[in-house]
Parts: structure tokens; C-alpha cells; sequence
């Protein structure tokens, strides 16, 4: 049998088995509609045509593929690792009528995309999930603290305040007339209460000290009160006339 009744037997049996997904374009060429074997719960409908253009020594050699979305979306990676797979399978059916071997293939590949499609999403979405969790894990955590970090951030703090309070106080000044500046200014060099407890309670400790440093005790009972009152007896003069 020659090889273009083999291929329009072959067209035959295409024509019975696709009778609405099949379009002969020629004798040599033909397009097949292909949606996924099976429906797959949850998936984007998507249908491709499969493109067929049989060279000369079809079947001892591969047919020419070609894929083209009808609806929904397919990437290129997708349909190259398609178009691979069918070729695969192609070379392990040389010489034989291999069409609807093909478009079988390529029916349950599809089926097996949207699947993959699927899993991709829910296991995205669990993804989010998880981060989402993390994230609110952490804001009612808090930020674990350090020395390291406390030190870093009173260093940022007490700077901040500085600058706040050189900048409130250059404000208030600005507002001032020139005497009540003079006057705010002989104020703020006062020593305040504290200041000044603290500067006499200093000055007391410094006395002290130097009383331990440059005083000897003295016990008084050590004196004899009589040998002070002989002396002034000794001194005392009666007079004569009387």
C-alpha cells in the first residue's frame, strides 16, 4: 500500500472519530480542535488546534506539529513541553498511523496541565496564607529586644529629643521681645531646687570630710575641774584692814 492510501485511510478514520473537531485543509494537512480528556474541578476551560502536516515517507517519518490556543491562555514553555511530548511519542510509533495516537497524548496532557495549573493556584494562595499569618504573628509579637538594639534606638531617641527641644526652644525665643529673651536666659542658668539640695548636700559631705582630715577628737572628762578652781584660789588676796 502506498503512502498516500495509507494516509487517506488513515483521514477516514480521523473523520470518524472527530467529526466536528476535524478540518481537512488538504491531503497532506489537517487541523484537529483539542480540549482536555477529562473536565478537572476548579480549572480555566482552555482548547488548542492541533496543527498536522504529513511529509512524504509519513509514516517512517514525523508529521510536521504546530499548536495554536482557541480559548483560554497557554505560554510558550507550555506548549514547547507539549509539542516535545508528542514528538516523544511520535518517534516511539514510526511507521504506523500515529495521528490519533497523538491528539490522545495531547488530550491527556492537557487534562494533566490543568491539574498542575490548579495545585500552582491553591498552593500560592497557601502560600499568601502563611505569609499573612507570619506577618500578624509578628505585629502582635513585637520586636524582640536586645542590648544591641535598645542602645541603637535610646542613642536615636535621646538625639531626636535634643534636636525637638533645641527647636522648641529657638521658637520660643524667635516669639520673645529682646528683654524677655534676657530674661528667660537669667532664668534658665538658675539652679533649680533640686540643683540646689544637691549642691549643699555635696558641700556638707566635703565638710565633713575635712573634719575627719584635719581635726583631733578631744575628751573633755579628762579635765580635772578642781585643779582649775586651786589656780584661781591660789590668786585670790584678803586684805588686811579688815
Amino acid at each position: 500500500m502506498s503512502a498516500a492510501s495509507v494516509l487517506a485511510e488513515e483521514f477516514e478514520v480521523l473523520e470518524s472519530i472527530y467529526p466536528t473537531e476535524l478540518s481537512v485543509i488538504s491531503d497532506r494537512e489537517i487541523e484537529i480542535d483539542v480540549e482536555p480528556d477529562y473536565p478537572v474541578e476548579g480549572m480555566e476551560f482552555f482548547r488548542l488546534k492541533l496543527s498536522v502536516k504529513y511529509l512524504d515517507d509519513y509514516p517512517d517519518e514525523l508529521p510536521v506539529l504546530a499548536l495554536e490556543a482557541l480559548e483560554g491562555e497557554i505560554d510558550e514553555s507550555e506548549k514547547e513541553a507539549l509539542l516535545q511530548g508528542m514528538a516523544t511519542i511520535g518517534e516511539e510509533n514510526i511507521g504506523m498511523a500515529m495521528t490519533f495516537t497523538l491528539v490522545s497524548y495531547l488530550r491527556e496532557q492537557l487534562s494533566a496541565l490543568a491539574e498542575e495549573r490548579i495545585n500552582l493556584r491553591i498552593a500560592e494562595e497557601r502560600e499568601k496564607e502563611r505569609l499573612a499569618l507570619e506577618a500578624e504573628e509578628a505585629r502582635t509579637r513585637g520586636t524582640l529586644i536586645t542590648i544591641e538594639s535598645f542602645t541603637e534606638w535610646k542613642m536615636k531617641f535621646d538625639k531626636d529629643m535634643a534636636m525637638k527641644k533645641a527647636k522648641d526652644e529657638e521658637e520660643k525665643l524667635r516669639a520673645m521681645t529682646p528683654r524677655e529673651r534676657e530674661e528667660y536666659k537669667k532664668i534658665g542658668t538658675r539652679l533649680t531646687g533640686r540643683q540646689l539640695f544637691e549642691r549643699n548636700r555635696n558641700l556638707a559631705h566635703e565638710d565633713d570630710s575635712l573634719m575627719e582630715e584635719g581635726t583631733v577628737s578631744v575628751d573633755i572628762s579628762q579635765y580635772d575641774r578642781t585643779e582649775v578652781n586651786e589656780e584661781e584660789e591660789d590668786h585670790i588676796h584678803f586684805s588686811d584692814d579688815e
